[in-house]
């Protein structure tokens, strides 16, 4: 979080009887006022939040085309004829891939797969990947996490003779006038469609290609433990791709967490150990720091079939080979990241610092690592940031955004400069002439209508609650809300005038702050920073007394068990 003193603490002022609802679902008032201001209305959807489990998730019938979708593909399996799978290289893509060949294969499917390399390619489906299906008798292509753009592709496969079924989440391309363009295939499913009325339009490629093995295993009657046996792939791939954990997102990740212990993927239980974590104690904090990284490194810097041959492996040997490479591939990853993002923010501060919209040219750094350097920027300046860096023949860029400015939509405003692009709100990448970056640049800053206020990051405050009512029961009580991520934050409480009684830096590298707190009331509590300790220290002077936004919790120490606070924000006194 955010630890500038510039940043707007804002507390939620959402209504409810929190009373009430703590009786009925037998919770404090406190985890009550957390869930209403996570936008759960309803005492369904609070039972949902709480206890929701498979039976909850929605129909994949309810999917626009899923049924034509199945009847083409049970067609095609009958009669032996030769599919091929279209992925995508990152997280999403790789376990929407492993799902679908995992899934077709279940059925009896002469199915293969094919993930377009980084570098070579570009994202999505091409005209090349295309024309190496028909070399090769293709007759079914099956793209997933992505497809839904790839309209000229599209018609190229059609005019081959080859049937395509398109799997993706990501959003329809539209025209001027605001029709929705979708590719011209046999079938497509993806529920971001105007046309498609499934409950729930934020589920990602792994969850549609999920929903798909479902709706085939019901065709052909395969056991749906079977299918409910893959259920950690479609959560790695929602908190892998940063979708946010509400509805059903968030039941599908809280059960898949649970199931990866029991995965019969040799090669996921690898890389666990080689990250040195513990398989039985997964959080989504864990697949999106440190296992998701670990199978994105694979399609950044080398190729994603790496990954997935990592998740099919069922040699010992050869699993525990692979993901000892792919953590270290993940080390150079994190080394040649943190230099892109020094070089990034040197340039903000030298050229950009009037622009609204940061595009920061940076030529000879990684493609692959585009979008994690726009993400850092984004956070220390919180303004929409796009990187770009020179690839084969033209330049590649990758955007992170703002609440406030939706980026695929003002990247629509400005499509003719882009040889290739697609998004979200927040996220979008894109191809693009070097000739055209400048013009990028100006034109998006032109067209944009931020005003100052939307550069403020916000500070969002759960319940503004005093450590006197801090226990280990209601620590306890708010892992009911878990898993938390995007869309679902842990909760945050804020408390004024604590006064400091003492400081230690602890940790090798300095990077731990441990402060003895004490209240208005005289309770005293000790609170855990983690930053950088000496420049706290020097910015703390003689200063004693701090507002602090934290997280209760509790603190393990030979066997003794004693409360204290996580601090996630601060603010010192003058």
């Amino acid at each position: 979080m955010n630890q500038d003193s510039q940043a707007t603490w804002m507390l939620q002022t959402k209504k409810a009887d929190f009373n009430a609802l703590a009786t009925r679902f037998k919770i404090s008032p406190v985890t009550a006022r957390i869930i209403r201001n996570r936008d759960v209305v309803g005492e369904r959807e609070i039972e949902r939040y709480l206890y929701g489990n498979l039976d909850d998730l929605y129909d994949p019938h309810l999917l626009k085309d899923m049924d034509r979708a199945v009847d083409i593909l049970k067609g095609k399996i009958e009669n032996g004829l030769r599919i091929r799978i279209v992925g995508d290289y990152d997280i999403d893509g790789i376990c929407s891939t492993y799902l679908l060949y995992q899934g077709l294969g279940r059925c009896g499917a002469k199915a293969d797969y094919q993930i377009p390399e980084r570098i070579r390619d570009g994202y999505g489906i091409n005209e090349s990947i295309i024309q190496r299906a028909y070399d090769d008798g293709i007759d079914t292509i099956i793209t997933c996490d992505n497809g839904i753009a790839a309209m000229d592709q599209i018609r190229m496969a059609k005019d081959m003779g080859m049937t395509v079924i398109i799997t993706d989440h990501h959003e329809v391309p539209f025209d001027e006038n605001g029709n929705e363009l979708p590719p011209p295939a046999d079938a497509v499913v993806n529920p971001k469609q105007s046309a498609c009325f499934y409950p729930f339009k934020g589920i990602c490629g792994g969850v549609v290609a999920y929903k798909l093995v479902q709706a085939l295993y019901e065709a052909f009657k395969v056991p749906a433990g079977d299918w409910e046996g893959m259920l950690e792939f479609a959560a790695i791939a929602t908190v892998g791709d940063v979708m946010r954990l509400q509805d059903e997102n968030r039941i599908l990740v809280r059960h898949g967490l649970k199931k990866i212990s029991e995965t019969k993927s040799l090669g996921l239980k690898k890389l666990v150990e080689a990250c040195g974590l513990d398989i039985r104690e997964l959080t989504a904090y864990h697949i999106g720091f440190v296992i998701g990284p670990c199978l994105n490194a694979s399609g950044r810097l080398q190729t994603a079939r790496l990954a997935l041959e990592l998740l099919l492996c069922q040699d010992e040997q050869k699993a525990v080979s692979m993901a000892e490479e792919l953590r270290i591939l993940n080390e150079e990853r994190k080394a040649m990241t943190q230099r892109g993002v020094d070089e990034a923010l040197k340039q903000v501060e030298e050229q950009y610092r009037e622009d609204s919209v940061l595009v920061i040219f940076l030529p000879d750094c990684h493609e692959s690592v585009a979008g994690i350097i726009a993400g850092r920027v984004r956070e220390a300046w919180n303004r929409p940031t796009f990187v770009l860096t020179r690839g084969e023949g033209c330049v590649k860029g990758s955007g992170r955004s703002i609440e406030a400015y939706n980026m695929y939509r003002e990247m629509c405003g400005v499509q003719e400069l882009f040889l290739k692009f697609g998004g979200h709100p927040m996220a979008a990448g894109f191809s693009i002439e070097e000739g055209h970056v400048e013009e990028f640049r100006r034109r998006l800053n032109e067209q944009a209508s931020l005003k100052p206020e939307d550069f403020i990051p916000k500070v969002w405050i759960d319940v503004a609650m005093p450590l006197e009512y801090i226990s280990s029961g209601l620590v306890e009580e708010l892992k009911l809300l878990e898993p938390f991520g995007q869309g679902n934050e842990k909760p945050q409480f804020a408390q004024k005038g604590l006064r400091i009684r003492s400081v230690r830096v602890l940790g090798k590298n300095r990077n731990a702050v441990k402060l003895s707190l004490v209240t208005e009331g005289g309770l005293a509590m000790d609170g855990m920073l983690f930053t950088e300790g000496d420049r706290f220290v020097e910015e703390l002077g003689i200063r004693k007394t701090m507002d602090v936004v934290y997280y209760p919790d509790v603190n393990e120490y030979n066997g003794k068990r004693t409360l204290q606070i996580v601090i996630r924000g601060y603010k010192l006194h003058p």
